[in-house]
């Protein structure tokens, strides 16, 4: 091929709709505007199936077409032969580019006639730049093969999990310069993910929820795939449409409701990439912007790339504190606390803690500090190790595939938030200590 594929992807984000050419049994031609090409591998890209017209009945009995598209960068001009070979109607290619056209459609205003009923996937035959005057293509703001070895620098010598969840935030801001985003960690018994870190939003949300399948990021998810939009679009917005979502699914009930999701009020350009290690759903990496198209291609390897180090990265700590060898020494703790008792809440059915009269978690996190304010008053015990926690009965983990370090950094993050005088601090690898300013006074509902 005279031109690769991903050389000229900038062309397939849609600013200029593609032109396409078919012909029918009889070999007389028709040509459409196409809303969407979606880039697939080097050899393969799929195009939007939206009505079944004549450009779909020829497709059907002539599987060859020709393609133009046009960059919005430089102007070049690029005719790509192409071979129909299939259609996929679900799975990660397909909610790719449902969730693309979707903004599209949003944008264009045509959010009530545009509807995705299937992925195109053709075979790339050729591409050939047309002859024509061009624009040099602008400087790229970032330079990302530099930021992904400053980012897996960082990465690799983060000590804790801690250490490596604040990295990498910083590195998605200082490094790839993105200035709104949010980390999420997956609960599998729960089918949701939980906010476990933010950047660029005026509360940190840790500790919100979003039900697998729900949104940009819970297409994410479920499909394990990065979902990227140029547009506003309300079908991919997040609020009430999540709510809605999670009572359509028979979720509502599991999921939280009391801390708000963190995000921007109209993202215009939306990018979720899934964190994943040894074939596991480890949690999801969500980035917006108010301004449109503003991310693209590169964007999204470059996330997916840095997605894939972190989620090794955070399998390697979770590993390295569950096996540290010292048991969390069972001694009292300093001299008993004074002043007012804060009252802790415990709502057995889902784990609810409430301080005083204030919600705090629920969930794996709830049934951990539960076992810990028992533990204190009944023994006044403040040292405690992952070790212990993982085989307490009380806790009920879900199975080897939680991350015990992640709740228990949501776990101190809600209580450092709160404020109220109970806090937990880590000690050494898999230990950690609980600090009580106030007299306890538990209650169990």
């Amino acid at each position: 091929m005279s031109v690769r594929i991903d050389t000229i992807r900038e062309c397939l984000d849609g600013v200029i709709p593609g032109l396409i050419a078919t012909c029918d049994a009889d070999c007389v031609p028709n040509m459409a505007y196409l809303s969407q090409v979606q880039f697939v591998d080097l050899e393969h890209v799929a195009l939007s199936y939206q009505f079944f017209n004549k450009t779909r009945q020829n497709v059907l009995v002539n599987p060859t077409v020709r393609l133009l598209l046009t960059s919005h960068l430089t102007a070049g001009q690029y005719r790509l032969s192409l071979r129909y070979l299939r259609t996929e109607t679900a799975g990660p290619l397909f909610e790719q580019m449902k969730a693309k056209l979707a903004g599209i459609a949003s944008h264009t205003g045509m959010s009530g006639v545009f509807k995705l009923l299937g992925s195109d996937v053709y075979r790339i035959l050729d591409i050939e730049q047309l002859p024509g005057p061009t624009l040099a293509l602008p400087p790229p703001s970032v330079n990302y093969l530099t930021a992904l070895r400053r980012c897996s620098d960082r990465l690799a010598a983060c000590d804790h999990f801690e250490n490596l969840l604040n990295t990498a935030v910083d590195c998605l801001g200082s490094e790839f310069a993105i200035h709104h985003l949010m980390l999420l960690m997956y609960d599998d018994a729960g089918q949701r993910l939980y906010t476990l870190a933010s950047r660029g939003y005026p509360a940190s949300g840790v500790g919100s929820e979003i039900p697998v399948g729900a949104g940009v990021i819970g297409v994410c998810a479920r499909e394990r795939t990065p979902i990227r939009i140029g547009y506003t679009t309300s079908e991919y917005a997040y609020g009430r449409a999540i709510r809605e979502n999670a009572a359509a699914s028979g979720l509502s009930a599991a999921l939280e409701t009391a801390i708000p999701l963190p995000g921007l009020p109209e993202a215009a350009s939306q990018l979720a990439v899934p964190i994943t290690a040894f074939d596991r759903l480890v949690g999801v990496i969500y980035v917006e912007s108010t301004a449109d198209l503003h991310f693209g291609y590169d964007d999204e390897d470059a996330l997916v790339a840095f997605a894939a180090q972190l989620g090794m990265a955070i399998a390697h700590h979770q590993q390295v504190a569950d096996a540290a060898d010292e048991p969390a020494a069972n001694e009292p703790g300093p001299s008993p606390p004074t002043g007012k008792p804060l009252a802790v809440r415990h709502f057995s059915g889902s784990d609810s803690v409430f301080l005083d009269d204030d919600y705090l978690i629920k969930g794996v996190a709830g049934a951990i500090l539960w076992a810990l304010v028992q533990d204190h008053a009944e023994r006044g015990r403040t040292s405690f190790s992952n070790k212990e926690l993982r085989i307490d009965p009380r806790i009920r983990l879900p199975g080897v595939s939680d991350n015990l370090e992640a709740r228990l950094v949501l776990l101190q993050r809600r209580l450092d938030e709160r404020r109220a005088g109970v806090t937990l601090v880590k000690t050494g690898r898999g230990r950690f200590a609980l600090s009580v300013e106030r007299p306890l006074q538990l209650i169990a509902s």
